[in-house]
């Protein structure tokens, strides 16, 4: 397999940060996170270039693909709904190919109003009215005709109510038939022969922001399958795309929308097993793909994680070992990942401990080796630690002792750090 350089955009986002996690392992690709904002992805992409124009700005095109040169990008990931739409319309310009359907399937999706038009007849469709005059009865809800997830929707329980939301609204809504009851995310890949190979159904347990940070993957739905098919077969669809249900007051499925991008949850399918996002590369390279049985049942749990920026330089680790490596008989897996951090950048590593035992001996039950570390120095109890080292000035010392810490600082001057502390040392741009 020859290497791919592919471009996340904008690699910020909730998308582009699930893309990150999907691709990042795989041999074969080097990743490149780029984004006209400064945000999170610059946190996670080893490879991360900023500043890049918004997509309205008219030095866009000729921004990105002076950027599409420099790093001999192969392929562009775009991780937002009006991104994509943007950089579908240009596709023909980019110096990359773009990892999505062809632009009429991308123009309809990223619009509810000609999405409800494309699958016009359809029985899974929710009622739809033109005006507050047409509407039946309430309450209803409106939403933009071009958005995604949660923004702009509202439920609205009166005509007076709906008459003065719509004269607050200056862009194109769409009035809908309120669906009570629950909300499905259906995860789909469709190959370039345009046969839909995989259509997975997840619950929506818990929503934040238009996000689904509570999901479930639901056993196979014979009716959610005829749904997948028939949207695959009015649209030119192709790669990773999705579209969500909800349940109307009888238990019906009625359609909510269609993206045809990676959804931020998708990673669910991943962990079961199926790497939607991997597959769409491989299918943009012409193969023929494969596709891997998902397990029965998964679920996940999102929420946000901390990723830090210390600004510090150091060339040496003193560590402890009792309550720091080992903490409650377990392995400090923060810890752990600090070493390995250490070892590959070639930063001296010593295991500096007052351990009362064998300590080389009963490290292998951890499977923790002693080559893991360039020295070990063990001292008697009633010694001081500082008595035993004499650390570089940029030497950083992790011990779980605030006075062993302490006792370090005012005889070197150098930095310390708790074990609750140790994650912000933890470089997670890959």
């Amino acid at each position: 397999m020859e290497q791919l350089n592919i471009m996340v955009f904008p690699c910020g986002s909730e998308i582009g940060l699930e893309l990150h996690r999907a691709l990042k392992d795989i041999r074969f690709i080097t990743l490149f996170g780029a984004s006209s904002v400064s945000d999170h992805g610059k946190s996670v992409y080893e490879n991360y270039i900023g500043g890049i124009p918004y997509i309205s700005d008219p030095a866009f095109l000729d921004a990105i693909n002076s950027v599409i040169d420099k790093y001999k990008i192969n392929f562009i990931f775009p991780a937002l709904d009006s991104v994509i739409s943007a950089l579908s319309r240009i596709r023909d310009s980019l110096h990359a190919e773009l990892l999505t359907s062809p632009d009429e399937a991308v123009q309809i999706c990223r619009s509810k109003d000609k999405t409800y038009k494309r699958l016009e007849g359809c029985s899974f469709l929710p009622g739809v009215y033109s005006s507050p005059e047409d509407v039946p009865g309430y309450p209803v809800i409106i939403k933009p005709a071009e958005g995604q997830g949660a923004q702009g929707f509202m439920i609205i329980k009166s005509k007076e109510e709906l008459v003065y939301e719509l004269s607050q609204r200056s862009d194109p809504q769409v009035i809908c038939e309120y669906l009570p009851g629950e909300e499905y995310t259906i995860d789909c890949f469709t190959d370039r022969n345009g046969k839909l190979r995989f259509a997975s159904c997840r619950n929506r347990n818990r929503i934040k922001n238009g996000i689904s940070v509570n999901s479930s993957l639901m056993p196979p739905d014979k009716r959610i399958r005829e749904i997948a098919e028939v949207i695959n077969g009015k649209m030119e669809l192709r790669g990773v795309w999705f579209f969500q249900l909800k349940k109307n007051s009888a238990g019906e499925y009625r359609l909510l929308e269609c993206a045809t991008r990676v959804a931020g949850t998708m990673c669910l399918e991943r962990a079961a097993g199926v790497n939607l996002a991997l597959l769409t590369v491989f299918d943009a390279l012409g193969y023929d793909v494969q596709i891997p049985e998902i397990l029965p049942s998964a679920s996940v749990d999102r929420a946000l994680y901390n990723v830090f920026s210390l600004d510090i330089d150091y060339d040496e680790a003193y560590i402890d070992y009792d309550d720091t490596l080992i903490v409650k008989g377990k392995v400090n897996f923060s810890v752990l990942r600090f070493i390995y951090q250490c070892v590959e950048r070639k930063i001296r590593v010593v295991l500096l401990t007052r351990h009362e035992t064998d300590v080389r001996e009963d490290m292998k039950v951890f499977r923790i080796f002693p080559e893991l570390f360039d020295d070990i120095i063990c001292i008697p109890r009633s010694e001081k630690k500082t008595d035993h080292i004499m650390p570089s000035k940029k030497a950083v010392f992790i011990d779980d002792s605030y006075a062993e810490r302490e006792s370090m600082k005012n005889a070197f001057g150098i930095l310390t750090f708790g074990v609750d502390s140790v994650e912000a040392l933890i470089d997670e741009r890959q």
